[in-house]
């Protein structure tokens, strides 16, 4: 899969200086504010599938941040969130943001509201704690939309180090699993062959 990406993917849009394509626009993070709302995210998320009654806005809130987290190879890729130099970063505040987004939207839900403004709370004050809104980077005012996908930029892989071992690591197991699979000698016909010369 991770092959069949990087084979049919084309450079994604970077900075914010194009506008974002028709669809819901969802506000921007901070560099810090993007590590605070990852720590957070299966909290979000947890909240979201035990919603019953949704519409259309908050599906593809929903849908668009776990497509675009699928599409960022689900921020397994080392410094996705810290380095902005990853071709994986852009991406990451694109989920993230994603995440925020629905959140913001389900603490307007009744059903969600109570607990979705009780983690808004928790969110707010440990970006206070770390000063969230001050660390920034060249993602950081950049605005997305459920219109479009932020894809990783996978040309870049070749010049970030920690992704291009990532990525080599992950070929070499495929190919290792494939051999112990299908290139192993099949010890049982042997062994057959053995007992009837005998």
């Amino acid at each position: 899969m991770l092959l069949a990406l990087l084979a049919t993917s084309a450079q994604a849009h970077s900075g914010s200086s194009a506008p974002p394509p028709p669809g819901i626009q969802i506000p921007g993070l901070t560099h810090g504010q993007m590590a605070v709302i990852a720590r957070y995210r299966g909290d979000i998320l947890d909240l979201a599938q035990r919603q019953t009654v949704t519409d259309p806005t908050f599906r593809r809130l929903y849908n668009h941040g776990n497509l675009q987290f699928t599409y960022c190879l689900w921020g397994l890729m080392p410094g996705s969130l810290g380095d902005e130099q990853s071709p994986f970063n852009e991406c990451s505040h694109a989920y993230l943001a994603a995440a925020k987004a629905l959140l913001a939207y389900m603490a307007t839900m009744p059903a969600a509201e109570r607990e979705a403004k009780a983690l808004i709370s928790d969110i707010d004050a440990d970006m206070v704690r770390s000063g969230a809104s001050w660390i920034l980077c060249q993602f950081s005012d950049e605005a997305f939309s459920t219109g479009a996908v932020i894809e990783p930029r996978w040309r870049e892989m070749v010049f970030h180090l920690p992704s291009l071992a990532a990525l080599l690591a992950t070929i070499a197991a495929l190919i290792g699993a494939g051999w112990s699979i299908f290139g192993a000698p099949r010890g049982g016909t042997d062994w057959g062959n053995s007992r009837k010369s005998v």
